[in-house]
């Protein structure tokens, strides 16, 4: 989760740098004397979208070792065993998933582990000391083989041509807002644009990023169940997995009570499921033991 949280920042911040910069150069002469050319505010919207999104993608990795202090393991010198079983186990199903072995780190923490990289065959695993103490060796290995799964699967390119698109679609419709702000409801028939056009886009911005990042969210949260299923097919079963996710949620492996199948890992209920980057623990669960019984 804290690798789609660090997107996200990112990602807006840059959009919205770029935004002010681009304007302020008059980049993108999409005001005209006729009012807004749609066309060329449309090129300039693609172009902070995507420029922001793909930025956040490459500097992605560096930002993950920056924020959670990962120290990356030499590959030709681990400094003991669990090291050397870590490097083996990730580099043994990143043979399996048909990818690049990516750099595996360890950092301290509460049990998590994520992976992220620009590119499939140069991505970075990281798990916490938090997971490492909490789980069996199957367990981190069934962890390990979802964030595996995450790097064959490209989700972070994926992530990243969403994003695009989204904000894209945030760009454009803020200034077309800001745009009839000015003009109709403020009825500023100047030549220039006024001051509303500006607090009207910067507003538009935020709000239209938030209610973008559902859609993200929405995307996330398929994309853990994908994953939760590659670990399935690289572990040769999904019941390691079954037992990491269930010990993820503070239960025994094992059956799950009735009191918990309405519990989430990020509250589940109402409207922060809407942004929540994971699905219900449960949930992902039972998706893995339907898949069994199939």
């Amino acid at each position: 989760m804290k690798r789609i949280f660090l997107f996200l920042l990112t990602n807006l911040a840059v959009m919205l740098v770029l935004s002010i910069t681009m304007s302020v150069l008059g980049v993108g002469r999409f005001l005209t004397a006729n009012g807004l050319d749609l066309g060329q505010l449309l090129v300039f919207s693609a172009l902070v979208g995507f420029t922001g999104s793909i930025i956040s993608l490459l500097m992605s990795k560096w930002m993950a070792k920056q924020s959670t202090g990962a120290q990356v393991i030499d590959p030709q010198s681990p400094r003991n065993a669990r090291e050397a079983w870590l490097l083996d186990t990730v580099h043994q199903l990143a043979d399996r998933a048909g990818i690049g072995r990516p750099e595996v780190a360890i950092y301290e923490g509460e049990p998590n582990a994520f992976a992220t990289g620009a590119f499939r065959n140069d991505a970075l695993v990281a798990v916490s000391t938090g997971l490492l103490e909490s789980m069996n060796e199957e367990e981190v290995a069934a962890v390990l083989g979802h964030e595996v799964a995450h790097i064959a699967n490209g989700d972070m390119i994926t992530l990243t041509l969403i994003q695009g698109v989204v904000n894209t679609f945030v760009v454009f419709l803020a200034r077309v807002v800001g745009y009839f702000v000015d003009r109709v409801v403020l009825k500023n028939d100047r030549d220039s644009i006024g001051i509303g056009y500006y607090v009207t886009v910067i507003a538009c911005e935020i709000i239209f990023g938030i209610l973008a990042s559902v859609i993200v969210a929405w995307f996330s949260r398929r994309r853990e169940y994908r994953a939760d299923a590659g670990s399935a097919q690289l572990m040769g079963s999904g019941q390691p997995m079954i037992r990491a996710l269930a010990r993820l949620g503070g239960l025994q492996p094992g059956e799950l009570p009735k009191s918990f199948e309405a519990a989430g890992i990020s509250g589940g209920q109402g409207i922060s499921a809407l942004f929540a980057t994971h699905p219900p623990i449960a949930d992902r669960i039972q998706a893995l033991q339907a898949a069994k019984a199939a």
